[in-house]
């Protein structure tokens, strides 16, 4: 294989990597995206408590305290922007109350001379976390308040008959990265290692994979009694 040839089939491959966290330890990472000609950015480091990011259908009040005139309530439109008075339209998914702050400041360059915007979050898209797989009542919850892997298959329902207690958490990293990590919940339902029953972050998605036994049972019959034999 010449050269060209050789660094354009590398150029298509997408590297697989190792990210260390706090809350997950060491984990996998998948990207979520499908595999492109073009390198991709890998996962950012996260922050220990990372600022609100700007949703859409966010509302949000900007106060100009040296022109009171000025102040307004906006929302964040499906496209990601927000419309203001008197000058030109911005974009802010993505970015921080302090980010749209100084993105509205130079919208108003101008206009008005070292402006002082305050930008408050009235209304957001509400933090959840989803559980699915092997539990009573899979489905997404509302992440209200600091809550445990263990504590959330409670919310849903706990673990069927038929449920691993090997269970895998998916935590984003990234637009385009999640993090897969495997965790063990029978210590912990035996009442053993609870300081490690870590804690979900928003976004957060909890499976729970079916026993193997009861994924062959559908497909296999099995005796019941003499001469009868029953399938799933």
């Amino acid at each position: 294989m010449n050269k060209g040839r050789f660094f354009a089939a590398m150029a298509g491959i997408s590297l697989c990597v190792v990210c260390v966290s706090p809350l997950f330890g060491q984990q996998s990472l998948v990207q979520t995206s499908q595999v492109q000609s073009s390198p991709t950015p890998g996962p950012a480091l996260e922050q220990r408590h990372p600022r609100y990011i700007i949703q859409r259908s966010d509302v949000l009040m900007l106060s100009f305290p040296l022109s009171p005139e000025l102040n307004q309530s906006v929302s964040v439109q499906p496209d990601g922007y927000i419309n203001l008075q008197n000058t030109h339209s911005v974009f802010v998914q993505g970015l921080t109350a302090p980010e749209v702050s100084e993105a509205v400041k130079n919208a108003y360059t101008g206009i008005l001379h070292n402006p002082i915007i305050n930008v408050d979050i009235q209304d957001y898209q509400k933090p959840f976390f989803t559980v699915t797989g092997q539990v009573g009542k899979p489905g997404q919850y509302e992440l209200r308040q600091d809550i445990t892997i263990n504590e959330a298959v409670a919310v849903a329902g706990g673990l069927l008959p038929t449920a691993k207690t090997q269970i895998l958490i998916y935590h984003k990293v990234g637009d385009q990265w999640v993090a897969a990590k495997k965790f063990n919940l029978k210590a912990i339902l035996n009442g053993k290692n609870i300081e490690e029953d870590a804690h979900l972050q928003p976004g957060d998605m909890i499976f729970i994979p079916e026993k193997a036994i009861f994924q062959v049972r559908k497909y296999i019959p099995y005796s019941v009694g003499t001469g009868t034999y029953v399938s799933y």
